[in-house]
């Protein structure tokens, strides 16, 4: 039997495609593989925290505010008299909203109000925390002109909390932001100073346009129940669209439906109660107190 030795076909190594052809496909399927695992992290996690006991919450939250850019002496500011008097009031208006609202028992509302001082430009802001806490600016405050435009923002936040949104969101952001780190092969330390970093936003939350549809939607059952009509609800957001007319939007939409469309909604929620339950009752607004005035 005679062997030979032949050589190989020319280019036999040599792939027809393009080299970086194959580098791409991997890097795309890595990337497309990381976003997956990211969603399932974010949506594991928003399920997850929602079974932490409320009361775990607020002690989170006091460390929470230790750490964070909030300080204590911001979230809990040296008020005077009069700025006591409003804090006051918006507690009351707070605790009857969230027992109109239905807030489970275990929960609790704490209001603060921050007053950045006259001659200041003011921020028109308000948002709802870890813990149950609720900080109301002036800003906002006093560009409303009676109290229901005032208990639709206030019953907005307190849906937030009644909702869990803001450990959903804080649990959601910790978790990826770990999950990520890990994968960039950090460092304990380095790891360790971003979970701080990421709790450290908990003072400016943005939740989802879903999550703000639903706050919007319980903050109208619950004036419905408070006063039993919705009247000048949607004056809020008008206030609102005013106030960001050519200028970046007011923090508190960051991230929300748009304005048109959440005063729409007030309105069509409105003609249906009023289908379900005809009155000819006169729609009367509740003036703000006198508590809540300020020289400019």
């Amino acid at each position: 039997m005679n062997y030979e030795n032949r050589l190989p076909p020319e280019g036999i190594n040599v792939s027809e495609e393009h080299p970086l052809k194959e580098f791409f496909v991997l890097v795309m399927g890595f990337a497309i593989a990381i976003v997956l695992l990211v969603l399932v992290l974010s949506v594991l996690a928003g399920w997850l925290v929602r079974f932490i006991p409320f009361e775990t919450e607020q002690g989170l939250a006091e460390k929470v505010f230790m750490a964070s850019s909030l300080s204590t002496s911001e979230l809990n500011p040296e008020l005077n008299s009069e700025q006591q008097a409003i804090e006051d009031y918006l507690q009351a208006l707070a605790d009857k909203l969230a027992l109109a609202q239905q807030l489970p028992k275990d929960m609790s509302i704490t209001v603060h109000y921050i007053d950045e001082g006259d001659g200041e430009e003011q921020t028109v802001n308000a948002f709802a925390t870890l813990g149950g806490h609720v900080i109301m600016f002036r800003g906002l405050i006093e560009k409303l002109p009676h109290e229901n435009a005032l208990a639709m923002v206030m019953a907005h936040e307190i849906a937030h909390i009644k909702h869990r949104d803001p450990i959903v969101a804080i649990g959601r952001g910790v978790t990826v932001g770990l999950a990520l780190a890990s994968l960039a092969g950090l460092g304990d330390s380095s790891a360790a100073n971003m979970f701080v970093g990421q709790l450290s936003l908990v003072t400016a939350l943005n939740f989802s346009r879903k999550q703000e549809t639903l706050a919007d939607q319980a903050a109208m059952d619950t004036l419905q129940v408070h006063y039993g009509h919705l009247g000048g609800a949607e004056l809020l957001f008008e206030v609102l669209q005013d106030s960001h007319s050519g200028r970046e939007p007011p923090v508190f939409l960051s991230s929300h439906p748009i304005t048109e469309k959440r005063i729409e909604a007030i309105a069509a929620h409105r003609d249906a109660l009023l289908r379900d339950k005809p009155t000819d009752t006169k729609i009367e607004l509740t003036p703000l107190p006198d508590t809540l005035h300020w020289e400019n």
